[in-house]
């Protein structure tokens, strides 16, 4: 009975454990403490939304066996310009969404593609390698903040040059997602378009990893040298997984800053990865396996969490900067519980 209850443990996995129980003791908490839980639901739901994607993007890069991609900036980075070329063409609403998505796409397949080739060359070392190129190609891109010949009011500072760290999407692309089809019932609000898009995103996620092409870069992943002796292209199947990952974290962006009504350039997109990471591998995946339900469970857990903790501390402490510290000690804690796991689970 005891080995079972061990096994039982071991297979719901010590991180989605621990971040269960402590989500679980803040509701109970924040109903004690009076705080109405509607409102809370409702944000959940939002930041549920608006970081899913971020967490899709782990899944190709897992199945084909470069693991945990650290690198999610290549892909925001081209999010962010195919963003920023929609909001200089002055569009609004869906239209806007939809020329965004079309230019980060292909320019993201693009660097995908780069990215994957190097990671090629750099066999058993892809996590520290994605990390450099992630932080580097942020750095790069400050530059380009600089020195892109955008003349938007909207962006551009209006004294100098280059583009403002913050950027309001308002009147553009600001809740496109989020208010279509929203259902209001009391202080609830579903955002309902938002949560929509991501469900398409996972099915079809879903569904091309039981294509023919799909089965095949989780057969790459899950052994190279089975895979070999079947006849399949080993690196093909990994650059493959790389430019979807690369492709999913610039639509997420998209995605992401739409919700928040704001885009953040220079630093911000720096450590956007890690939450990401964090918020897989809370829902159950390890650096060489991973499901797609395993892709909401975590983002769930993970963002609910921050979510509810900051009316509680406020009430409890008044620490305004709780959500941001709890955020922060999360996702490195659960990265480096993965990492200790990685022999564990080849």
């Amino acid at each position: 009975m005891y080995k079972k209850i061990i096994q039982t443990l071991n297979n719901f996995g010590f991180p989605r454990m621990i971040i269960t129980l402590f989500l679980t003791i803040l509701l109970i908490t924040s109903s004690a403490l009076g705080i109405s839980l509607l409102p809370l639901i409702s944000v959940m739901l939002v930041r549920v939304g608006m970081s899913a994607i971020f967490v899709l993007a782990m899944v190709p890069s897992i199945a084909c066996g470069i693991g945990l991609n650290f690198g999610l900036s290549l892909g925001i980075i081209c999010g962010i310009i195919g963003a920023l070329i929609s909001i200089e063409l002055n569009l609004a609403g869906f239209p806007a969404l939809f020329i965004a998505i079309m230019i980060a796409v292909p320019l993201a397949a693009i660097i995908g593609y780069g990215f994957g080739a190097l990671l090629n060359k750099v066999k058993g070392s892809e996590m520290a390698v994605s990390t450099y190129m992630g932080f580097s190609a942020v750095s790069l891109a400050c530059i380009g903040w600089l020195i892109l010949p955008l003349k938007s009011p909207k962006m551009v500072w209006p004294i100098g040059k280059g583009l403002r760290v913050t950027i309001s999407l308002y009147g553009g692309l600001s809740k496109v997602l989020n208010n279509f089809l929203s259902i209001r019932i009391g202080s609830l609000t579903i955002p309902t378009g938002l949560l929509l898009f991501v469900l398409i995103m996972g099915g079809i996620t879903w569904l091309f990893l039981r294509s023919k092409t799909g089965i095949a870069m989780k057969t790459v992943g899950a052994n190279p040298l089975f895979a070999v002796a079947s006849g399949l292209n080993v690196d093909k199947y990994r650059i493959l997984g790389a430019s979807l990952s690369t492709i999913l974290s610039a639509i997420g962006i998209i995605v992401y800053a739409q919700s928040l009504g704001l885009l953040q350039l220079y630093g911000a997109p720096m450590y956007m990865g890690f939450a990401a990471v964090a918020g897989i591998l809370i829902g159950g995946a390890t650096v060489n396996k991973v499901l797609i339900s395993q892709v909401f469970i975590g983002t769930f857990l993970f963002q609910s969490m921050l979510v509810v903790s900051l009316p509680v501390a406020n009430k409890i402490m008044n620490i305004p900067d709780l959500a941001e510290i709890a955020r922060v000690i999360t996702s490195n804690g659960v990265i480096l519980y993965a990492l200790t796991k990685i022999k564990e689970n080849a």
